[in-house]
């Protein structure tokens, strides 16, 4: 291997090796074999015979090249296998993060700061307040979208995302 940290260049191939013959946890397959249609030969194999390394080099060059337009054939059934797994995979993430999710009910009438975001004019010093207001909420939309108002009366013209206010407590 390399001594210097600078030829990072000389352990790419490894990284990238090793990237694509693992297993993604969201799909269920390797990279390489959604791209190829079969498992990579590692250079382990190669070196130990495994199993499928002596199973083909036994075939000649006729029987090898039918089993790979065999196995290039079922391509698209692995594609869309890990297509569906990764599917089942963002249901199951998305059911195991909003078992933690709060739902928070806003109604008209309530009172609610607005979070002040870094990109704002209002945030010019490390010790300026990070919620601005209160406000009263004007309406509630579907999707938890807020319509609010000024406490003069004035409302905004944006529709905001609940996920940014917080009930405020006079």
């Amino acid at each position: 291997m390399v001594e210097n940290h600078k030829q990072w260049n000389e352990k790419l191939p490894f990284a990238l090796l090793g990237y694509r013959t693992t297993v993604c946890i969201s799909t269920g397959a390797t990279p390489y074999m959604l791209v190829y249609g079969t498992e990579a030969v590692i250079p382990a194999e190669v070196e130990i015979s495994s199993l499928r390394i002596i199973h083909e080099t036994e075939l000649s060059d006729a029987e090898w090249i039918r089993s790979r337009y065999e196995q290039l054939a079922l391509i698209d059934g692995k594609r869309v296998n890990a297509v569906c797994h990764g599917q089942f995979y963002q249901t199951r993430m998305s059911r195991a993060f909003n078992k933690k999710v709060k739902p928070r009910q806003f109604a008209p009438g309530q009172l609610v700061l607005k979070k002040i975001f870094p990109h704002q004019d209002e945030t010019k010093e490390k010790f300026s307040p990070n919620w601005q207001g209160p406000y009263m909420v004007h309406r509630v939309l579907t999707g938890g979208v807020l319509i609010l108002a000024k406490m003069d009366g004035e409302t905004w013209p944006k529709p905001i995302n609940s996920d940014i206010v917080k009930r405020y407590y006079a």
